[in-house]
């Protein structure tokens, strides 16, 4: 293979339905800059829109009429409305495509759309609608109707099907390669059909050299080797090659020559330096032994491959993400949630982006920090950052993003915001973050002005002893007082929560529970989700479990799979017993019900009494936050426009003095700051310095420098007057 490789780059399905996930818009943008011919295809929203068409529901609908399945009352009743499902499908995609809004009315308050069971659960539609709107109810709705089909088409056709996890059951924990070898020997469903002939498309038309499928989670393997597998028997010439999230977490020591069947690498970790290694050698330009982070099959043995001396590629030149060829005006919008933030996840077209490489904590002993994608942290400057921002928008139209960093790094976000904020680019982005105590009321608000509308970050388990035994590096109070300020500059906060760590005590949870019951009752998260521990391969905990007090157990090592552990906390509860309850409690509180039941109200069991403050919360809350005085080195920064000036004489105790009005236009409102000539003056001339357009960053100190000795007071004097309260209160931050 002399000539440049052509490259078809899949993610398989499923992953989201809302927007693409970014690594094979990441590897194509990488790719192209290197002179290669790459093209990439979604098949998750490919399969979803091929499988929801007129033509295709027609097809799913004969397939279960002809299969002689025992059929539950609710599949019954879908098949009985086949009718009205066809007549109604496409609209209903159009609809959540947002290329057709003006059907909202229809489908919210006429008998457009058949319902199944999953309407069911719509009893408390109008409290949560009557102030969110009409085209958000009929996108709720239409949300319910698809997964009315999708039970339909697991409880018969393909067992598999999930609209974000497909056959996920397989890949997961799956130490053996036989479930899946087994599925895949198997003659392909109706669902893998319409799949492969999707593949077969994208096959004739690209004519690649190279098809490289990213395969993110677990959810997505199945999908992935269905398609190899169609590849290797329909166009043997073509290489495969396999990357992403599940190989870099659960193939680490691979050993599995079947696999090879179907698959001729997989690479790990970051994809970049990998494939220009792939490339150069399909080339003929390289020895296999210098491929780097690989797996191939040499000799029936599969080999990992890692003798290339290259460095990593640095985070600053990855280059920008390239979203061509991904078919974004046709992913859908849906809402299988009520709650504002929480519908993020399915609800717009975030294009998504990475502040920095890897984590800059790395300590969490939950997590799997020994791996390259959070050990290696590396960070772009923040005007590459923006430079690729505005390149994003340019080429997809759209200005929502999604960072999906481990947790993004306050420092760079704050010079992103800043630097967004002076090119005037207009964004709504969410992120992951760490709830530490650098995100400071005043960062919150610089985050929120330059576009943040919400965050998530992991509270895992409301126990301090817990957060110390995690190496989570935040205490309660301290989340507390984060989420307040990120709350209090209309940001949205998600708290990911987490049972069952090791030696965590029924106490510990019922206590647990109790400090989540506080923190939305005082309004400071809207949103949550709570996931049980699990033990993974790589993490502080599953390297050394005797040291946080639990036996790792099982599975039995395997030539395939090996991430998740199985594991005994004999020092704690059965921690099963909890996860109903502690799920019901969170989805109440996120709909603002139950809040003032105690925690023992969610369980059919008898549990011990919290022995939290109830005001815990409350407390840490209303602490006061440090004096302006205490910050010298705080860079002085303000978002607001430059005033006018104006000055007077006025008589006073016989004398005639100066005074100084200073007149602020605001998009909000307009409002006045009144002092004395001398500070008026000083203060018009440095809120001219300490604007996001001076790359000169002045601080407090500066300021307290530059302040008039003339002006009858002292510098602290000054940092506790009316004026200096009104500017901070306005858009003056420190930070």
């Amino acid at each position: 293979m002399e000539k440049k490789p052509i490259i078809l780059l899949i993610t398989p399905p499923l992953t989201q339905l809302n927007t693409p996930y970014p690594a094979t818009a990441y590897l194509k943008g990488f790719l192209t800059g290197r002179g290669y011919e790459v093209v990439q295809a979604d098949m998750g929203i490919e399969l979803v829109l091929r499988m929801f068409s007129r033509q295709g529901l027609q097809r799913i609908f004969e397939a279960v009429e002809q299969g002689g399945y025992e059929l539950s009352d609710n599949s019954l009743r879908i098949l009985h409305l086949k009718r009205e499902y066809l007549n109604t499908v496409e609209p209903v995609i159009r609809f959540l495509q947002n290329k057709d809004l003006t059907l909202a009315q229809q489908i919210s308050y006429s008998r457009f759309l058949p319902e199944a069971s999953r309407f069911d659960q719509v009893e408390d539609i109008d409290w949560a609608f009557g102030s969110m709107g009409i085209t958000d109810r009929a996108r709720y709705l239409a949300t319910l109707y698809l997964e009315d089909l999708g039970d339909l088409i697991k409880e018969t056709i393909s067992p598999y099907f999930a609209f974000s996890r497909y056959a996920e059951k397989l890949a997961l924990s799956a130490t053996s390669f036989d479930p899946l070898e087994e599925a895949l020997q198997q003659a392909p469903s109706l669902v893998d059909l319409m799949l492969l002939e999707l593949l077969e498309e994208h096959l004739q038309q690209v004519q690649p050299d190279v098809v490289g499928l990213s395969i993110p989670f677990p959810g997505n393997l199945y999908g992935g080797l269905r398609m190899a597998k169609h590849i290797k028997e329909t166009h043997p010439s073509i290489k495969t090659a396999m990357g992403g999230g599940y190989p870099n977490t659960e193939l680490r020591s691979l050993r599995e020559p079947r696999l090879f069947k179907y698959i001729d690498f997989v690479t790990l970790d970051d994809g970049e330096g990998p494939w220009l290694k792939l490339l150069e050698h399909l080339q003929g330009q390289r020895e296999a032994a210098q491929l780097q982070r690989a797996f191939i099959l040499a000799d029936g043995e599969v080999t990992y491959m890692n003798n290339c001396t290259d460095p990593d590629i640095p985070h600053n030149e990855v280059g920008t993400p390239d979203y061509s060829d991904l078919p974004l005006r046709d992913y859908l919008s849906v809402i299988d949630v009520i709650n504002p933030m929480h519908r993020l996840w399915g609800d717009g077209r975030w294009n998504k982006l990475t502040i920095a490489h890897g984590c800059y904590w790395k300590r969490c002993s939950f997590c799997d920090v020994t791996l390259d994608y959070i050990n290696r942290y590396d960070v772009a400057p923040a005007t590459l950052l923006a430079d690729r921002i505005e390149q994003i928008i340019a080429q997809t139209g759209q200005t929502g993003f999604h960072f999906v960093d481990e947790a993004a790094p306050p420092a760079p976000l704050r010079d992103m915001a800043i630097e967004l904020i002076r090119r005037g680019v207009k964004i709504s982005w969410w992120g992951n973050i760490r709830f530490e105590k650098t995100f400071t009321p005043d960062l919150c608000r610089l985050l929120a002005a330059s576009g943040c509308i919400a965050v998530s970050g992991g509270l895992e388990v409301a126990s301090d002893r817990l957060l110390q035994l995690m190496a989570k590096g935040v205490s309660i109070e301290q989340v507390a007082r984060v989420t307040d300020s990120f709350t209090q500059a209309g940001i949205m906060v998600h708290a990911y929560l987490m049972y069952g760590f090791p030696t965590q005590t029924a106490q510990e949870t019922i206590d647990s529970l109790e400090v989540v019951r506080q923190l939305f009752e005082t309004g400071v998260i809207q949103s949550g989700y709570w996931h049980r521990f699990s033990m993974t391969a790589h993490s502080p905990i599953g390297k050394s479990p005797e040291k946080y007090g639990v036996v790792k157990v099982g599975p039995p090592e395997g030539d395939f799979a090996n991430n998740d552990l199985w594991h005994d906390d004999p020092k704690g509860t059965d921690h099963t017993l909890f996860g109903e309850g502690l799920s019901k409690a969170l989805y109440n509180y996120m709909h603002g019900v139950g809040l003032e039941e105690k925690p023992s109200f969610w369980f059919d069991f008898k549990v011990p009494r919290t022995t939290e403050s109830p005001n815990l919360i409350a407390e840490a809350i209303s602490a006061p936050h440090r004096p302006d005085s205490t910050r010298p080195n705080a860079r002085v920064l303000w978002l607001g426009n430059t005033p006018t000036i104006d000055f007077t004489m006025i008589a006073q105790k016989g004398q005639t003095l100066e005074r100084c009005l200073l007149t602020f236009f605001e998009k909000g409102e307009d409002f006045e700051v009144k002092t004395t000539a001398t500070i008026g003056q000083w203060l018009f001339e440095v809120l001219q310095k300490v604007t996001p357009d001076n790359p000169e960053a002045i601080t407090l100190k500066q300021l307290e420098a530059s302040f008039p000795a003339e002006a009858h007071l002292s510098f602290d004097e000054f940092l506790n007057s009316p004026s200096w309260f009104d500017l901070r209160e306005k858009g003056l931050l420190l930070l």
